[in-house]
């Protein structure tokens, strides 16, 4: 004996057992085949007003050409329906298999597919002027197997019965208010009905923004404030999803956008910002003119002064410095290297330095060669001398004021460097 044959045993050989608005579904073995079947409420037989409308759907549901919808044929008991047998297949509601498979709403587009289902099967029982009024787990059902929603009993057949509350019973809270009170009844009592359905089906997983707003909105008390038709809450859905995945495109984009702004600035080099110092005085330094020197004692001719042999000349012949000239830059470039240099070897020819250590002693000796060389280099350029002309005068120089240093200090140490004479 099988799962399903131990759970028949149990219910008295009904399998699948869901109690509906009208009577009692179940499943069960007939002519060794098990098939659908409704038992019609026992307090609802002697009814006349359930009877003629029951009587009403069993000769229209025939006519119902929709794949969603179970078609049914009734079983009479003395002149009274008491019974309806469903067309073949394998059928649950939706309360029983959320309760076996409570994962199935997490499947990829069931939820989606559920509501357009829905909606596509109402819109063409609205075409009929028929409503389905109660959308429950219990009166919505699935086939076996590929979940394929489907639609068995409608309620406005029965609203001429006179307590809606009673017929509904347990479900009565998924019926619109204006129902239960006999108000006036048109599309958007089903979009309430299924609202709550929708809402029924969240409690197993997570609603996403798009459901919270529509089904809020459908869900209202004042028909006036739902959706007019359950097509109209399915655009809303639709677009508000939409909405919401150009929203959450657009921040990723905003959020690489602003990755790559950071990842540009953290590999553009840095200017930092630089502090003004103002530049020291510069010493003066003599002038050829300031001496008296007069350029054309030397041979230099201005250019107003140049004859052309004819109009069309190439080129003018400048005339080159004379040895007089040279002479004369020399002796300016000694005079300013000279006082400079004293300047700068004092620094180092003297008792604190000849004291430090001889690491720090090179050290300083090693900036100071630095800073004549490029004295040198300045002054000589100054006086338009040759690079090896300067540095010959310069070596000169700093090799006679160098000695003179040493004398003045008396002695040597052990870097043979004068040393100050002990009294």
């Amino acid at each position: 004996m099988n799962y399903e044959e131990l759970l028949a045993a149990k219910n008295d050989g009904k399998l699948n057992l869901t109690q509906l608005p009208i009577g009692e579904y179940y499943r069960k073995q007939v002519d060794g085949k098990y098939r659908g079947l409704v038992d019609i409420r026992m307090d609802l037989h002697q009814n006349i007003v359930f009877s003629k409308a029951l009587q009403k759907e069993c000769e229209e549901n025939g006519t119902l050409a929709n794949n969603h919808q179970l078609h049914f044929e009734p079983i009479k008991a003395e002149q009274e329906i008491s019974q309806l047998i469903l067309e073949s297949g394998t059928f649950m509601s939706f309360e029983q298999l959320l309760s076996e498979s409570p994962a199935v709403v997490a499947e990829k587009d069931f939820i989606d597919n559920t509501l357009k289902t829905l909606v596509e099967t109402t819109t063409y029982l609205h075409e009929k002027d028929i409503r389905q009024i109660c959308f429950s787990p219990r009166t919505v059902f699935v086939r076996k197997g590929d979940h394929a929603v489907m639609l068995l009993s409608h309620g406005s057949y029965y609203l001429g019965l006179t307590d809606q509350e009673a017929f509904y019973g347990s479900d009565a809270s998924y019926v619109a208010p204006e129902v239960l009170k006999h108000g006036t009844i048109d599309d958007r009592c089903d979009v309430y009905s299924l609202g709550k359905f929708m809402e029924s089906l969240f409690e197993k997983a997570s609603m996403p923004m798009e459901y919270k707003l529509a089904i809020k909105k459908a869900c209202s008390e004042s028909p006036e404030d739902r959706f007019n038709t359950p097509v109209d809450m399915l655009k809303s859905v639709e677009k508000r999803r939409g909405t919401f995945k150009s929203v959450v495109t657009f921040v990723i984009a905003s959020v690489i956008a602003l990755a790559c702004i950071g990842i540009y600035f953290e590999t553009f080099p840095e200017s930092n910002p630089i502090e003004y110092v103002k530049p020291a005085p510069r010493q003066a330094t003599d002038d050829l003119l300031d001496d008296g020197f007069s350029p054309e004692e030397l041979g230099v001719v201005s250019s107003d002064s140049v004859d052309y042999e004819s109009s069309d000349a190439d080129s003018v012949e400048v005339a080159q410095p004379t040895p007089d000239y040279q002479a004369k830059a020399e002796q300016i470039f000694r005079k300013n290297f000279e006082k400079e240099a004293d300047r700068i070897l004092s620094k180092i020819y003297s008792k604190t330095y000849m004291s430090n250590s001889e690491k720090q002693f090179m050290a300083d000796n090693q900036e100071t060669i630095r800073e004549l060389m490029e004295l040198q280099q300045k002054m000589g350029e100054e006086a338009s001398l040759t690079a090896e002309r300067a540095q010959l005068i310069a070596s000169e120089i700093i090799e006679r004021i160098s000695n003179e240093k040493k004398k003045q200090l008396g002695g040597t140490n052990s870097r043979g460097v004068q040393l100050p004479e002990k009294k």
